[in-house]
């Protein structure tokens, strides 16, 4: 990649010049913590659904408890979009990691006696789990330089997706030595460590943020409503936030949906083995840490059109189970979805973090949450119907050509080749990195 001089933009805090990004103490803290916080929200399904197998919980009392993490987490990512717009990004991550960290010792206490404390306990985990999310992006955005945030993101994706491959394996070696009830205090424990690990960044304003302009302070003293009301309104001055937000709500309400519900059903009803279930969902991981390490360093022309084309790859996952077609044709569609999501989400979150207010970046991130994670759920709840009513195939083409005309509608808005509003369509990171166009 041809090289030039150091960038001129303005350093947030522990920028460490050019080191690599992992070498920069600063942002390892910030990714350890990330990662510990990550590693939590996977395992707290994964621990619950073995107290089913060992019938300390019932089936209903599982999809009980998962909703009210669900409830908990929507409702908190708007509000902590506020409050770390308001206060300090880093008192809201340790705040929420607290909150969950004390939620894991009681969903323990609560195993095989009381379903209502858990339920409790598990939306205030959700809680956290929720206030986490802007925060962290953030946080990001003042902890690391514009010139090396993409590497910073993938760095993070990076961690997430390692988490979900080696995770299952690590917990039922832990299952052999620790019951469920210590498994969930050890939950506890990673949020201890998201909490506690992650350092402090800059104030929001003097992370160098380019594409801030227009993002005055907010008047002191506004109500929450009135608040988050400016996070909308800076979110409506970027079209290709709206346009790209929309696309990965269609995606994730659709595509995600096919995962969740039709590819068990499949894997079950055509290939009679969970074998193409279990290889679909590890292809899909393997695909998207290849995705995450490719996109560290690539600097793509049009990086937001090359995003939404990485998004509209989900397609190919519900388009491999229309036909009777050989496993490893559904394995290697799998894997094609994660390369393409890995290539949307790191620049989706550089883009995000280069362009918005600084001061509202953290409630810009919180609608991007709560619109694409919370009409998942409604997504999930209609495929199942809609299969039954139709037919899996109509419904599973019905979604992959959603998953390819969302971002393509999405593309057509001039501002979305380059996720920025410069005419020249060139992100500020680009040219900071000397990045090929």
């Amino acid at each position: 990649m041809p090289t030039s001089p150091a960038p001129t933009t303005t350093r947030g805090a522990g920028s460490g010049g050019r080191r690599p990004i992992l070498l920069d103490v600063a942002f390892l803290r910030l990714w350890t913590g990330a990662t510990a916080s990550g590693l939590a929200t996977w395992a707290l399904p994964f621990v619950l659904g073995l107290a089913v197998l060992d019938r300390t919980l019932g089936a209903t009392d599982l999809g009980l408890l998962l909703a009210a993490r669900t409830i908990g987490f929507l409702a908190a990512v708007p509000v902590a979009g506020v409050l770390a717009d308001r206060h300090s990004r880093r008192k809201v991550v340790l705040w929420a990691g607290l909150a969950s960290g004390a939620a894991a010792p009681v969903l323990a206490a609560g195993l095989g006696r009381s379903v209502p404390l858990m339920a409790a306990a598990a939306a205030v985990a959700g809680a956290g789990q929720g206030a986490c999310r802007p925060a962290y992006q953030a946080l990001t955005a003042e902890v690391v330089d514009a010139g090396r945030r993409q590497q910073a993101n993938a760095a993070m994706t990076l961690a997430v997706r390692v988490t979900t491959l080696v995770g299952p394996s690590l917990a039922a070696l832990l299952a052999v030595f620790l019951d469920t009830a210590a498994l969930l205090v050890g939950i506890g424990l990673l949020w201890l460590v998201a909490a506690f690990v992650p350092g402090r960044g800059a104030r929001p304003g003097v992370t160098g943020v380019t594409g801030g302009a227009g993002g005055a302070k907010d008047a002191p003293g506004t109500s929450f409503l009135a608040d988050f009301g400016e996070g909308v309104r800076e979110a409506r001055r970027h079209p290709w936030f709206i346009a790209g937000l929309g696309a990965l709500t269609a995606v994730i309400a659709t595509g995600y949906s096919a995962t969740g519900v039709a590819l068990p059903l499949v894997s079950r009803d055509e290939y009679g083995t969970e074998v193409v279930l279990a290889g679909a969902m590890t292809a899909y991981t393997a695909g998207a840490l290849a995705g995450a390490l490719l996109i560290a360093r690539w600097r793509p022309r049009s990086p937001g059109r090359a995003a939404l084309a990485g998004l509209a790859a989900y397609g190919f996952a519900p388009l491999s189970l229309v036909l009777p077609v050989h496993p490893a044709v559904v394995m290697a569609a799998y894997a094609v979805a994660g390369v393409g999501i890995e290539l949307f989400n790191v620049p989706w979150f550089t883009a995000a973090q280069r362009e918005v207010a600084p001061d509202r970046l953290a409630r810009v991130s919180s609608l991007d949450f709560l619109l694409s994670y919370g009409l998942a759920p409604l997504g999930l709840a209609l495929i199942a119907p809609a299969i039954e009513a139709f037919g899996a195939a109509p419904v599973l083409v019905a979604c992959a050509f959603t998953c390819f005309a969302a971002p393509a509608a999405a593309a057509l808005v001039p501002s979305s080749r380059g996720f920025s509003h410069r005419p020249a369509a060139e992100p500020a990171e680009a040219r900071a990195t000397g990045a090929t166009r």
